[in-house]
């Protein structure tokens, strides 16, 4: 026990004055761990620091082999228990950093335990440093798991499905963040002058990516707000119109008709109007189709006839029922709009062209008029020049 003392005190000594000391040197030693009875046992051993050492060290070995295979197979089959399918992958991403926590801790206190002179503070960093990037590995592995199922379609949904990747991006920054501040504490950096200086650089890196900070805020609010989602149909006022494939933090991507992938910053889409096709109540949408007879025709045939194509139309939903408006008396033509609801924006072109078509030639076999502008032009004399230029008969 003196010789452990004696070896830890001669380190203690030659520690460096600063404010901030690495973890290594606050480390206590075991004996304030261990309970009064166990004292005897210890000053036996105490005698023999190495052997102290390997002992603790095989003593951290069995408590984290107790701890993975038998605490946490209870663990997993209480979890199958339920249904949900969430605590089962939590234990799981539990396992290993709770396995190495329980292990490199147990080495540090056998390496202070030992009494090693040389490395002793390093090597404990290692092993403190080993078990807080376990921990934030692990973090990352659940975050997606975790707000996914806090996410998911149910009666009582604990966050909306939306915003799953804003929370889990915000998690992960959070972890490193908190994590990276702890290493440097484990190490005996003061994190201060590293946040000051981080700030300069801060500033300097905002005023050069200004539109990629832009984008990335945008993107933000994009998914908070939701204003389209993964396969919605969109119109932005800059004339875009596509499916909307992917959302990332900087842009976003539409797949027009004509099979080409457009991709506009977030900070442009932001500020930008946005017809949402797919919004709504549901994914259905309303096509209109207008038509237009010549006056004298019959009405109430024409509104039979629409209303008669568009009901057996197999790709025109039935509720809503399809519905004939007339809407205006043109200059040349009675103007109707037939409307029909389609199950996919996607569709609205090749639904229209083939509504048109059969209009067109269901009219035509009823001998109703389409109208087309047209102008007649009477002469009422010709000008006297031309007169005059005639050739007389003879």
């Amino acid at each position: 026990m003196a010789v452990a003392e004696n070896s830890l005190s001669s380190t203690s000594d030659t520690k460096p004055d600063t404010e901030i000391q690495s973890l290594a040197e606050q480390l206590p030693l075991l004996t304030d761990w261990l309970p009064e009875t166990w004292m005897p046992f210890w000053h036996l051993v105490a005698n023999f620091p190495l052997s102290g050492g390997l002992l603790v060290a095989l003593m951290s070995l069995v408590l984290a082999l107790l701890v993975r295979f038998v605490i946490f197979r209870f663990l997993m089959r209480l979890s199958r228990i339920s249904s949900a399918l969430i605590d089962d992958q939590i234990v799981d991403c539990l396992r290993s950093p709770v396995f190495i926590t329980v292990l490199l801790f147990g080495f540090t206190l056998a390496v202070k335990t030992a009494g090693f002179t040389a490395g002793a503070d390093v090597i404990i960093n290692l092993l403190v440093s080993i078990i807080v990037i376990s921990w934030i590995r692990s973090v990352l592995r659940a975050s997606p798991m975790l707000f996914g199922a806090l996410g998911a379609k149910r009666r009582f949904a604990v966050i909306e499905a939306r915003t799953v990747p804003l929370f889990d991006l915000s998690a992960k920054l959070l972890a490193i963040l908190v994590g990276v501040y702890v290493l440097l504490l484990v190490w005996g950096i003061n994190p201060v002058g590293w946040l000051a200086s981080a700030g300069i650089v801060g500033i300097a890196v905002g005023f050069a990516a200004k539109d990629t900070l832009a984008n990335l805020f945008a993107g933000f609010f994009i998914v908070a707000d939701a204003p389209y989602k993964i396969g919605d149909y969109i119109n932005l006022d800059t004339g875009e119109r596509g499916k909307v494939t992917a959302i990332g933090m900087r842009s976003t991507r539409l797949l027009t008709r004509d099979d080409v992938e457009v991709t506009i910053p977030n900070g442009v889409i932001a500020n930008a109007k946005i017809v949402n096709e797919s919004g709504g109540p549901h994914l259905k949408m309303r096509n209109r189709i207008s038509v237009g007879v010549a006056y004298g025709s019959d009405l109430d045939r024409v509104c039979d006839i629409l209303m008669e194509i568009a009901t057996a139309h197999l790709e025109v939903c039935d509720n809503p029922t399809p519905r004939v408006r007339l809407r205006a008396f043109g200059t040349s033509s009675v103007d109707f709009e037939l409307l029909v609801w389609i199950e996919n924006p996607e569709f609205r072109g090749r639904m229209a062209h083939e509504l048109y078509m059969k209009i067109y030639k269901r009219l035509a076999a009823e001998a109703i008029e389409i109208p087309y502008a047209k102008r007649d032009v009477y002469i009422k004399e010709l000008p006297a020049a031309l007169s005059t230029s005639r050739p007389q008969p003879e």
